[in-house]
């Protein structure tokens, strides 16, 4: 244990360790699989550190963890998040979240309008991200999706 929290603690510039970590440290095994991928996510890649703790913030608000939003703000702030920066990923996970509730709740004519626009994206999508030599999903119409709405029930029943 004391090697993993040392880890922790160098990757993390600190010379302590967060309730998060000795809470997990419970379960060892728990502990040293979280950290191990956190450390790989999180690592440098496409996206730059700085957009990874933003996303996770994001992510944390959405989800309603304050423990989490408190940690990754603090780390987006070291790595360059302004006060703007934060008010307006706040104000974008805002709109994303209240969108997602009117897209997700208006029925009927509405609905369906949205589904078929969904089912455009997504074949535009497969278009373009995949070579025409891997096979390509067909993906069902809302005409396709009502129709086994209608015989199974709900959306997601489908003849096996």
């Amino acid at each position: 244990m004391r090697a993993l929290y040392d880890d922790i603690m160098a990757t993390r510039k600190t010379d302590w360790i967060n309730n998060f970590w000795k809470a997990l440290a419970n379960d060892p095994i728990t502990l040293r699989r979280t950290w191990e991928s956190i450390k790989q996510i999180m690592a440098p890649g496409a996206l730059d550190p700085l957009a990874k703790e933003m996303i996770y913030i994001a992510v944390s608000v959405t989800n309603q963890c304050p423990y989490c939003i408190a940690s990754h703000t603090a780390s987006a702030r070291k790595k360059g998040m302004t006060d703007a920066m934060f008010h307006e990923l706040m104000a974008v996970v805002g709109m994303a979240n209240e969108t997602n509730r009117l897209a997700s709740g208006y029925p009927g004519r509405n609905r369906r309008a949205i589904q078929d626009f969904v089912t455009s994206i997504r074949q535009r999508l497969m278009t373009k991200y995949h070579s025409a030599a891997e096979p390509q999903p067909k993906l069902a119409s809302a005409a396709e999706a009502a129709s086994r709405r209608s015989r199974y029930g709900r959306a997601e029943a489908r003849p096996s």
